[in-house]
């Protein structure tokens, strides 16, 4: 039995390898990855690697085994994840694994913007599938907001559309520690967490903390989706993508991801990183 981590290599996934090394074997994880070399620092860890593709169905064969505790992370592609997740799943069941875990988004059946379409259906997916699960129902993570500061520092101004709305968000670490306490505890399966940070906060509050670090006035700009899509295409997104942060926005504006359950600092038995940490450690590299 091994505990097996897809997209290991991406951001995420590389921060749950981290975290399981802290308590785990590394002989006892398995990281699937669909490219070998870049997943080389893993096996100079003692991780075991599994290649293998999401668009690639017959590839995921050897990739889970009976017994494996499995987190699936999901898919980076907008728009490709419902495929890529169903071979993953597919190949899970077949194989007989003890349990599959999947990071989704806070809310989960209830969450209505367009980002989280991809989550619902993959739930549902999972749960037909009849595997024993849990569902890691991340919030925001506070990089979508601290790791592009750039244009934010250059321009004076945090620029979006959600009003008034909160954001309980918490950084990748916090997320990835909850799911490596996932597949290694008791105690969750069949179950799904609403993860979140402990604060929720605005993104005026946002502007204003960025303003008492930097000692330069940094505005939050409200602007109409509309605006905001242009804005956003004219700094070189591409429509769709710039189209899915608005509609974040707009479910920002209604509250969606401002809920705080603490099931994340329960899972992970410490309080989740302040927003003021995150912006502290970007401003410094």
């Amino acid at each position: 039995m091994s505990i097996v981590v897809t997209g290991a290599t991406g951001e995420l996934g590389r921060l749950v390898v981290d975290a399981l090394l802290a308590t785990v074997p590394a002989g006892e994880i398995a990281a699937v990855v669909r490219d070998e070399k870049k997943a080389a620092p893993l096996a100079a860890r003692g991780v075991e690697l599994r290649v293998a593709d999401y668009d690639r169905p017959e590839t995921l064969a050897g990739a889970f085994r009976a017994g494996d505790r499995v987190l699936l992370i999901s898919g980076s592609e907008v728009g490709r994840r419902v495929p890529q997740h169903t071979a993953v799943i597919d190949a899970a069941k077949a194989a007989g694994v003890a349990q599959l875990a999947y990071t989704g988004i806070l809310g989960g059946p209830g969450a209505d913007f367009r980002l989280a379409d991809e989550h619902r259906a993959t739930e549902e997916l999972i749960l037909a599938s009849g595997l024993p699960y849990t569902f890691l129902r991340n919030g925001w993570y506070t990089e979508n907001y601290t790791g592009n500061l750039g244009p934010v520092l250059e321009h004076g101004a945090v620029v979006a559309n959600a009003g008034e709305g909160r954001v309980a968000s918490a950084t990748r670490a916090d997320y990835a520690a909850a799911a490596a306490v996932a597949v290694t505890g008791e105690g969750h399966l069949n179950t799904a967490y609403e993860l979140s940070g402990d604060t929720a906060w605005s993104l005026a509050e946002y502007a204003a903390l960025l303003t008492e670090e930097t000692g330069r006035k940094i505005a939050y700009n409200d602007v109409p989706a509309a605006v905001h899509q242009e804005i956003l295409v004219g700094a070189g997104l591409p429509e769709g993508f710039a189209a899915i942060l608005v509609d974040v926005d707009q479910a920002i504006g209604r509250g969606l991801l401002a809920g705080t359950s603490g099931d994340l600092a329960r899972l992970i038995g410490r309080p989740t990183t302040p927003l003021a940490t995150s912006v502290r450690a970007a401003l410094a590299s």
